[in-house]
């Protein structure tokens, strides 16, 4: 199912011909300038409007919408055409507005202790599917202005790679965000990586590490069986030197499995390498992992621990437990609600 935001301006001009050429204007301005749904574009009749929401009805049914940290984070499940879920995350903080978007339903990654990894892979999304929880979250965040886009949803954003980057591109050149306010994150496909870097685009690349030993890492990330941290260090260095641009390793800290002070000298020996920043997680449980995060206290020695060894390094403040953050979390639990309802007989 097209979306409008598949659209250039050119194609939208096709299809509005017959209309005065301001009214492409003002389609696109509230579009993409207002981030408005093509209902609220009042500065366009309201018999343009209904034929406009005909050929493109919304792509994403809210199917579930929660909020915690007193509204400052909220999420959704959305339920696209073909009853596939995903999740999106709008996050306000004092300084800017993020929204935490999805790639693909699912994920075909298997990293052992994401819920996303956990439910296995459903589709890639399209752009308008991406772009649409953009805008989505655009709206809801008003009268604040969405400053931040980050890939960091359900799914590889550079399994998806065509589309990832078509929303990136659109974004910069239709929304006027800058790319420098949006981050791609991978658990490690190198020759998407370098591919990335090629495009001359300035976009945060965050790399899901978790483990600084190849053994343990591919017990964590699968994908690191096929290209091990040696490659992966390769693509990063070449991310670096191509883009001029630092990059990020995220850590979920693991009771006993990645916290460990051989874990942390492995860490600051890759990261310092790379001149990498390193963004520590404390672990969103998942009833698929039985496994505990890192206390609080083993947090804040290990991040002590990496600066000490000259690593620039920072804890992630945690968003919204209370309403099922693990990514895909969320979604499953809505699916099994979905499921439980009752079907009357016809």
């Amino acid at each position: 199912m097209p979306s409008v935001y598949e659209y250039s301006k050119d194609e939208l001009a096709e299809l509005l011909v017959g209309e005065p050429r301001y009214r492409v204007d003002q389609v696109w301005h509230g579009l993409w300038t207002e981030g408005q749904a093509i209902e609220g574009i009042t500065t366009i009749p309201k018999a343009l409007r209904a034929r406009l929401t005909e050929r493109f009805p919304a792509s994403l049914e809210v199917a579930n919408d929660v909020e915690s940290d007193h509204g400052a984070t909220r999420k959704w499940v959305f339920r696209l055409f073909d009853g596939a879920t995903i999740e999106t995350v709008l996050m306000g903080y004092e300084d800017r507005v993020t929204v935490c978007v999805s790639s693909q339903a699912g994920c075909a990654m298997g990293c052992t202790f994401c819920a996303t990894g956990q439910a296995g892979f459903t589709r890639h999304l399209s752009a308008g599917e991406v772009l649409e929880q953009v805008m989505f979250a655009a709206r809801a965040a008003a009268p604040r202005r969405l400053s931040n886009v980050v890939f960091m949803g359900m799914g590889e954003p550079l399994a998806n790679y065509l589309v990832t980057m078509d929303v990136v591109k659109r974004l910069h050149e239709y929304r006027g965000l800058s790319a420098r306010h949006i981050t791609v994150s991978t658990v490690g496909v190198a020759p998407a990586i370098e591919r990335m870097a090629k495009t001359g685009l300035p976009l945060t690349l965050a790399v899901s590490l978790h483990s600084a030993n190849n053994e343990s890492r591919s017990e964590l990330v699968p994908l690191n069986r096929r290209y091990p941290l040696e490659r992966l260090h390769d693509a990063c260095l070449y991310w670096m030197n191509t883009t001029g641009r630092r990059l990020s390793f995220e850590w979920a800290l693991i009771d006993g499995v990645n916290d460990r002070e051989s874990d942390l000298d492995e860490l600051a020996r890759y990261a310092s390498s790379l001149r990498a920043h390193v963004n520590l997680i404390p672990l969103n449980p998942t009833p698929g992992y039985l496994v505990r995060g890192s206390s609080s206290q083993r947090v804040h020695d290990f991040r002590e621990g990496l600066v000490a060894r000259g690593i620039n390094a920072t804890v992630r403040n945690t968003r919204g437990r209370s309403i099922d953050a693990a990514c895909g979390q969320l979604a499953a639990v809505t699916n099994a609600r979905h499921k439980s309802i009752p079907v009357r007989p016809g």
